[in-house]
């Protein structure tokens, strides 16, 4: 069995590439580990010859004609006698060696494994027949490039391929996969085939490489197509920039390299190897006192560990001959083994495996193991974009005329969010959720409504049970003075209905502080407006009671028949009912219900009763005001009869009162929302009511209370008199 590999013999006059050696070993474990098997190839010695290539077509061809030929001289088609039988060649580290080695091999139908890259030029049967790939195809190298770059956050990449079939394929795929994931490419490189074995080559692309605004630069090819890099003057890969090599190049066989320097920003994008059993405990028992005869491993030391290079002087103490390889740099030597070391391991079992099914006649061959799929070196995190990164609750916008990755971030409008990075759009909460103010995740909301446990709710709560508890008390003492000359005057059946829709005007405000329920939707409007609805009719009857009975005193007048009780009393009736039929008509049509208010309140959900019907809602507004407006000007115009308690000018105070309340009232409650709304329409409530209670029974009460000689019947009869004769002087 022969080896034919890169820069893997022993040749002092070139600069040795150390870990290349790494698949020698490989190659001489396979062996030793074969041959202790006695079930693989009984009574069969499994041997090995190795030859160099450095990376030159010439000198590939001359290894293949040499091994062909024997170990004499190069002659075409003559062997020397040997007793050796050959039966497999294991290829180079590349698929060019293949291909140079194929070209020749294949006129002799000698089998070639080869255990580089996988290329689809070498899968052709009718080319090369007798050549066998171990490496699997990579279909799937650009999906998990593309996901390492998503992982990172690198978007603003370059690609650096050689100008091939490789090349392009890997190109085409990238950039599909890329566009697909909204990444961008900076720029494309191809690296001229014609010029990469010349070390010393200097091409243009190098400094657009150099020189590019990106960070992240991916290369595509294997250690034959990519040697211009490896030689490029400076090295590359001291620049800062990270740079994603694939698995089939090593960068760190650059020659002249002592300290390392070619490490710096290389992510190695490798397909994971198993382990082998027994391999790094073979590697540390390897040394030139274990094998006095291999030519190789003695080169090998002299040149890794600075050892004299005269045979006699490598025996010497002073020399590391008994030193272990783990003591090499890893640039030198890596004790983990490598995909190609791998791969050349799994070649000598499928060539011994087919010989064994050949000598044995059976059936049955092993497999070649291969797990994993990646293996990917820890790096720490760079910011390769076009644009930084649109962090959580902003959104992407892309800039005109560039390119996809280019872009700026705006932060998500109101009631919207954005929980990842580089988002396109933001998402809008639910309904029963609001944004954080960082806009980047979703709260619940809270319930609330204007509740007694509020400062606002517990001060109109307050403020009704008072007024309600006054009027109560206004109420007792009208019915406890009820025979008294200012109680009787202008009806005092009006006077108690008045009091008592007063009682539940205050009352009405109970309705809207609290929790909502369904009931108590029904009961807010419609109750407010029908109570209210028989206050200010009881006001407007008693205005009217005021003008007919002035007019009634005129001798032979005929108003006297509508002095009566039952008229004032059948006009409050009639004005209130036909609240009471708007009323209905809106419970029957569009009723008010409960719901909710989302937006009026950020963080907030407020249940609150809605009107329903705004036409029904407006229509019972509207038909209140216009009795109020009535009331108004008919006590207006009465203000100056004269009347023994001039209650009609207390009701123009009391009307004018009223209306300003309710007019104000339209606008500010239209602009509210949510439980403002809510206080708005309490405090109008509240508000009108007081006004009708303290302009008509404030000064009554004063009267009663804190001047009872003045609610004498000769004391009105007096001041009846003098209005009037002062009345009748003014007309004459």
């Amino acid at each position: 069995m022969t080896l034919i590999g890169d820069n893997m013999g022993a040749d002092l006059a070139k600069q040795w590439l150390h870990k290349n050696y790494q698949q020698v070993l490989a190659l001489m474990f396979a062996v030793e580990e074969i041959n202790r098997d006695l079930r693989l190839l009984p009574n069969t010695t499994l041997g090995f010859h190795i030859y160099n290539t450095y990376h030159s077509d010439s000198r590939t061809m001359e290894s293949s004609l040499r091994w062909l030929s024997g170990q004499g001289q190069t002659i075409p088609n003559f062997s020397c006698e040997r007793q050796d039988k050959a039966i497999a060649v294991i290829g180079g580290a590349t698929s060019a060696l293949s291909v140079q080695m194929g070209t020749l091999l294949e006129l002799y139908r000698f089998p070639q494994i080869s255990y580089g890259p996988f290329d689809s030029a070498l899968s052709d049967k009718s080319q090369f027949p007798s050549l066998y790939q171990l490496a699997h195809q990579d279909s799937s190298l650009h999906l998990g490039i593309v996901q390492l770059l998503l992982h990172f956050g690198w978007t603003w990449v370059g690609l650096v391929v050689t100008d091939d079939l490789r090349g392009e394929k890997f190109l085409w795929d990238m950039g599909e996969e890329m566009r697909r994931h909204k990444a961008c490419v900076a720029f494309t490189e191809k690296i001229p085939v014609s010029e990469r074995r010349h070390a010393e080559s200097q091409v243009d692309f190098m400094p657009r490489i150099l020189g590019s605004s990106a960070k992240v630069i991916v290369i595509h090819g294997d250690t034959d197509s990519l040697m211009i890099l490896r030689y490029s003057q400076p090295p590359i890969f001291v620049i800062w920039k990270i740079w994603i090599i694939t698995p089939h190049w090593d960068v760190t066989m650059r020659p002249y390299n002592h300290d390392g320097d070619a490490f710096h920003g290389a992510l190695i994008f490798s397909h994971q190897t198993s382990e082998i059993p027994g391999f790094k405990a073979f590697l540390r028992t390897v040394t030139p006192a274990k094998y006095p005869g291999d030519i190789f491993l003695k080169s090998f030391w002299v040149s890794a560990f600075e050892c004299p290079d005269e045979p006699q002087k490598l025996e010497l103490e002073d020399c590391s001959v008994n030193a272990s390889l783990e003591l090499l740099p890893l640039h030198y030597f890596d004790m983990t083994m490598s995909s190609q070391s791998y791969f050349l391991y799994n070649a000598v079992y499928t060539v011994v495996w087919a010989l064994h099914e050949v000598l044995q006649e059976r059936s049955e061959m092993g497999s070649v193991r291969d797990e994993g799929f990646l293996v990917l070196q820890p790096w720490q995190t760079l910011q390769a974009v076009c644009s930084k990164n649109c962090g959580s609750g902003f959104r992407k916008i892309a800039r005109e005329r560039e390119p996809v990755c280019c872009f700026d971030c705006v932060q998500c409008p109101e009631g919207e969010i954005s929980n990842q990075r580089d988002m396109d759009n933001c998402a809008k909460c639910p309904e029963d959720q609001y944004p954080n103010r960082e806009k980047d995740q979703c709260l619940p909301k809270v319930v609330t409504f204007l509740g007694v446990q509020e400062p606002l709710g517990w001060t109109l709560t307050c403020m009704t049970l008072s007024f309600s508890l006054l009027t109560v008390l206004i109420l007792i003492i009208f019915v406890k003075h009820q025979d008294t000359p200012i109680v009787k005057a202008n009806n005092r059946v009006l006077s108690y209905i008045l009091l008592i829709s007063l009682i539940f005007c205050f009352l009405c405000p109970l309705f809207f502080i609290g929790r909502p329920t369904t009931a108590t939707c029904l009961l807010q409007q419609t109750t407010f407006g029908i109570v209210f609805t028989v206050a200010v009719s009881s006001i407007l009857a008693k205005t009217i009671m005021v003008v007919l009975a002035f007019k009634a005193k005129i001798p032979g007048s005929r108003m006297r028949k509508w002095m009566q009780p039952k008229v004032s009393n059948t006009l409050v009736f009639f004005c209130s009912g036909i609240q009471v039929i708007l009323c209905g008509i809106w419970l029957g049509i569009s009723p008010p219900f409960l719901g909710t208010d989302t937006h009026s309140e950020p963080g907030h959900i407020i249940i609150e009763c809605k009107e329903g019907s705004v036409i029904a809602f407006y229509c019972v507004l509207g038909y209140m005001g216009f009795l109020a407006l009535g009331s108004f000007i008919v006590a207006f115009l009465a203000r100056n009869l004269p009347d023994t308690f001039n209650e009609a000018r207390f009701i123009t105070f009391s009307m004018l009162v009223f209306c300003s309340v309710w007019i104000s009232f339209l606008p500010t409650y239209q602009s509210s929302k949510g439980k403002a709304m809510v206080a708005v329409e309490v405090f109008a409530i509240l508000a009108s009511s007081a006004g009708l209670l303290g302009c008509i029974f404030f000064p009554k009460c004063y009267v009663i209370l804190l001047q009872p000689e003045r609610n004498t019947p000769k004391c009105f009869r007096n001041k009846a008199d003098s209005r009037a004769q002062n009345l009748f002087l003014k007309h004459v």
